[in-house]
């Protein structure tokens, strides 16, 4: 323990040794002792040395070069994909406003006025208060950083979590966008259509990427980006095996990374639509000059691009007179129709490559045909 009781006594009071082990800067162990009368006191002193000891071991680091650490160690251990998401928001909305600000010196105040001004911010493309998405967003990334601080003990404490995130107590929850089975059917008609008159007015057949990108978006769930790295060697008789990803914004171009997490390395059978689809669209690569199986199932040679394949969503869905969904969407078209047929909550999950089935059932579960009625049926037998 570091208080020891000693002998003698001082204003009828008993003497204590108080002391503290700690290990400087340089790596050497060191060692405080002090002597206090009475036993609360000896306690008030600890405190004050330990206080004082931390603030002169503490490193003395600023918001931005812990930022700067930061983004060197995760770049060994996080995808490519998830760090070049945060920092963007770091670099234009936190370090502008606190990056020169002592970690230990950031407190409660201090992240509540940074609330603030965050609030004040308005978008440089519209010109308009930031979304509450993109706020949240923000807060997530300095509430990563300063969690990675409390872990290599910089900080004791992470006080933004005390602050709280962004929050609009008027705005409504977004429903989710999905396709229906018949609305995708002229989705994909249009899509077809159009790959159709490409390869007859111009002997074009790149247009036919298109369609099969969303076709296997939609009979599987996949990842927009885990569509993009699809190869033909990925294909295994009727499965399709989930391997790897592209990651389109990555600085010096594509990159390509395993899939988000360990459990969406996944095995997919493939269902009958999407089986003649892609036998068809392997049909016509491999009458083109140099395919090899190496190819990615949606591009050839190469990865369609992302801006491309969103203006052909909207395209899609206007000659279909359909609403436009994200591409992000057909994901949740897949899971709902899945979820709207009794389909296992956990099979869903794996087929989407979750890492928590409660993921899965929280975004899900208000799909599932009610259950109360089959319940009390089932009660009602017992007699």
């Amino acid at each position: 323990m570091p208080i020891y009781k000693m002998d003698g006594k001082k204003d009828g009071k008993q003497k204590y040794r108080v002391r503290i082990n700690y290990v400087d800067s340089t790596g050497k162990s060191r060692q405080i002792d002090r002597v206090a009368y009475g036993k609360e006191e000896a306690k008030d002193l600890e405190r004050e040395l330990i206080s004082n000891l931390k603030e002169e071991t503490m490193p003395k680091m600023t918001l931005r070069q812990l930022c700067d650490e930061y983004v060197a160690v995760k770049s060994h251990e996080v995808r490519a994909s998830s760090l070049n998401k945060i920092k963007p928001r770091i670099s234009h909305y936190v370090l502008p406003f606190i990056g020169g600000i002592r970690i230990d010196r950031l407190n409660v105040p201090i992240l509540q006025k940074w609330k603030l001004q965050i609030e004040d911010v308005r978008s440089e493309r519209t010109g308009k208060p930031l979304e509450l998405s993109t706020k949240k967003n923000i807060y997530g990334g300095l509430c990563a950083l300063l969690n990675y601080a409390v872990k290599m003990e910089y900080i004791e404490k992470n006080p933004l979590a005390i602050v709280g995130n962004f929050k609009n107590p008027y705005e409504e929850k977004k429903e989710m966008d999905y396709y229906t089975p018949e609305e995708f059917k002229a989705f994909i008609t249009a899509a077809k259509h159009q790959a159709e008159d490409a390869e007859l007015v111009r002997d074009n057949m790149y247009e036919w990427n298109f369609y099969v990108f969303f076709n296997i978006a939609f009979y599987t769930g996949m990842r927009k980006g885990e569509i993009h790295a699809l190869k033909w060697t990925d294909i295994d008789g009727d499965v399709l095996r989930v391997r790897r990803s592209i990651n389109q914004k990555a600085d010096g171009g594509d990159l390509e990374t395993p899939p988000k997490n360990k459990s969406s390395v996944r095995d997919l059978q493939i269902p009958k639509p999407l089986a003649d689809v892609l036998k068809a669209h392997y049909a016509r690569h491999s009458s083109l000059s140099g395919f090899t199986d190496d190819w990615r199932i949606c591009g050839g040679t190469k990865c369609l691009r992302n801006t491309t394949l969103q203006s052909r969503n909207k395209q899609y869905a206007k000659e279909a007179g359909l609403k436009i969904i994200r591409i992000h969407d057909f994901r949740h078209s897949h899971a709902s129709l899945l979820a709207n047929n009794g389909i296992n909550i956990q099979e869903i999950a794996r087929r989407l490559g979750h890492s928590k089935v409660e993921t899965t059932w929280n975004t899900y579960a208000h799909l599932y045909p009610r259950e109360e009625e089959r319940a009390v049926q089932v009660l009602n037998k017992i007699v």
